[in-house]
């Protein structure tokens, strides 16, 4: 996990919406003078980009406040919401598509291809150069993910439609312009699958996916003193914030606690990137006398 700039990140997502939005209005004025679905449907994906970027900025700006005596681990969580969010939304907009393309495609209405040509071209390069600027974000929060998501699905909506536009100035087959939409919700689909999916692992509090429970036991339980490692729990608390708790039998007097304390907590953070642990000291095993979970 790269470090993250607030800054950069910010000024990625303020770009990236002004442009969206300006965008979001040529192409829906342009796709009902042209008669494209593709274009509308790209451009109430766009306007749906627009609400993504305005919750990632806004989620950003709320998990950056400080932890209070009711939200001790502060507002980390507020990303993984805002993402879950524009993932749901996404599948949304797909039901909508897939219903207005099936009808045009049993009754295609006339399209103005070269209308649809030129908007879907200048759609083309204005996400594209959107999707570059938040492509560096987006392996460092789940949230600026799901915004790069709702960007890059409509930059290959943009190629559908570019293809629709073509075909339809050069054979005047009008159902292209279903197939091109068709296409853009599978696109669609298929990007906010893994974005939900990841989302929902961090909100039921699942093991990261690059950490392996019984590795990281027993790395710990190899920590000299310690003879056993149970009731080990790791999670998320946002992207690249992880968490654990455990607790840690050792067979030692009481004045190597501190030590056997740090070099399990150094384990923790040199190997498996957790920084926030928590370690119960047992100098007698509780297993049996604890709750099962």
């Amino acid at each position: 996990m790269h470090e993250r700039d607030p800054a950069r990140e910010l000024g990625a997502l303020r770009s990236g919406l002004t442009a969206t939005a300006l965008l979001c209005i040529v192409e829906l004025v342009g796709g009902y003078l042209t008669n494209s679905l593709a274009l509308v449907s790209d451009a109430a994906h766009m306007f749906t980009d627009m609400a993504a970027l305005g919750l990632t900025l806004f989620a950003l700006w709320i998990c950056s406040r400080p932890a209070s005596e009711t939200k001790t681990f502060g507002y980390y969580r507020a990303e993984i919401l805002a993402a879950l969010v524009n993932g749901v939304v996404l599948w949304v907009i797909v039901v909508f598509i897939v219903a207005e393309a099936w009808r045009r495609l049993h009754d295609p209405p006339a399209v103005e291809g070269r209308g649809l040509l030129a908007l879907a071209l200048l759609g083309l390069v204005v996400n594209a150069v959107v999707a570059l600027r938040l492509r560096e974000h987006r392996g460092r929060s789940l949230n600026l993910y799901g915004a790069y998501l709702h960007v890059l699905s409509d930059l290959l909506g943009s190629f559908g439609a570019v293809a629709a536009g073509l075909v339809i100035v050069l054979t005047g087959w009008n159902a292209a312009d279903a197939l091109a939409s068709g296409l853009i919700a599978a696109l669609i689909l298929f990007g906010s699958w893994a974005l939900v999916r990841e989302a929902v692992d961090v909100l039921m509090e699942a093991v990261p996916a690059h950490i392996d429970l019984e590795a990281l036991r027993r790395s710990l339980e190899r920590v000299p003193g310690t003879d056993e490692v149970h009731d080990l729990h790791v999670w998320s608390l946002t992207t690249g914030r992880y968490a654990l708790s455990a607790h840690a039998v050792v067979a030692v007097d009481h004045d190597a606690d501190d030590a056997i304390l740090a070099a399990l907590a150094d384990v923790c953070a040199r190997e498996f990137h957790i920084e926030h642990v928590t370690i119960q000291i047992e100098h007698e095993s509780r297993r049996a006398a604890e709750p099962a979970h």
